[in-house]
């Protein structure tokens, strides 16, 4: 009988040191203290962007952006600003859900060395992608290409100079998607029977399909607001390659500050309506989607 005894002895331990949950308690000074610190620090960036918005909308009239509205040039740049920034946001997404899956899932050789290329677009300046471009369509190859398809200073030098750089954005978002997806479905997929196509299509593309609205959504936002490898490779020519960006440029340089400031609230309008649009569709699909 001394087993059970000896068992009721080892069962009665001390409370064991390891802390438990925490205990909720009213926030003290130094919590307090802490919050605000973190508000007026975020609150200020805030409060600038607020401040610069108001005064945009403060100088400028609804006469002024009525004539604005019915310039043909400014009408002219709002049609190829939408359609470059669409067809940008396409071939972006196109690009980049190929290289951020590979860059994902893939090591290889000169990775490191692709990924910092992958960089290049986002850290030099705009203006050095642009003088980039130009020079490259005065090489051999780039002449060969303006034989067949008029590129510098044309329509398709405004979409590649937007896609060069809004590219780099969404090739950063798709691989940070994938990144955040977990082979084992895909895994699963391939013992099932299904080769690396099919599980890429049936599995990986609809688990990231929130990833690739938000590239294409970043790509059009970034594409939208693209001014300095556009002057370079593309110039600012009236009616034939001026983009929103351009026309603000171009106001600018005749005195008209009226209607830059109207197109450049133009310009604002258009990317929170689209960021705004995206995210609410987003935030419904991630409501509606099965736990």
């Amino acid at each position: 009988m001394a087993l059970p005894g000896r068992s009721r002895r080892a069962m009665t331990v001390a409370p064991s040191s390891t802390p438990g949950p925490s205990i909720p308690r009213d926030p003290t000074r130094a919590d307090r203290a802490f919050l605000l610190a973190l508000i007026v620090l975020g609150g200020s960036y805030l409060l600038v962007l607020g401040a610069m918005l108001v005064a945009d909308a403060s100088y400028t009239s609804p006469s002024h952006l009525w004539k604005a509205l019915r310039s043909p040039e400014i009408r002219y740049a709002i049609h190829l600003s939408f359609l470059t920034c669409t067809l940008t946001a396409i071939l972006s997404v196109w690009v980049a859900v190929p290289i951020g899956y590979l860059m994902a899932r893939w090591r290889f050789p000169g990775r490191a060395l692709v990924d910092a290329l992958l960089d290049i677009p986002i850290v030099l300046p705009p203006l050095v992608i642009g003088l980039s471009l130009l020079i490259l369509f005065q090489t051999p190859p780039g002449r060969a290409i303006e034989r067949f398809i008029p590129v510098t200073y044309a329509i398709p030098s405004v979409i590649l100079a937007q896609f060069m750089v809004a590219c780099a954005f969404a090739v950063r978002t798709m691989r940070a998607t994938f990144d955040l997806i977990s082979p084992r479905q895909e895994h699963v997929a391939l013992t099932l029977g299904c080769s690396r196509p099919q599980a890429f299509w049936w599995v990986v593309i609809p688990e990231a399909k929130r990833g690739i609205l938000t590239a294409g959504t970043l790509a059009w936002a970034r594409a939208l607001g693209e001014f300095g490898p556009i002057l370079v490779f593309s110039g600012a020519t009236r009616m034939k390659t001026e983009v929103l960006p351009t026309t603000v440029f171009l106001e600018l340089s005749v005195g008209n500050l009226e209607a830059a400031v109207a197109v450049s609230l133009l310009m604002v309008v258009a990317a929170v309506a689209v960021l705004l649009i995206i995210r609410t569709f987003g935030a419904q699909e991630s409501i509606g989607r099965p736990l």
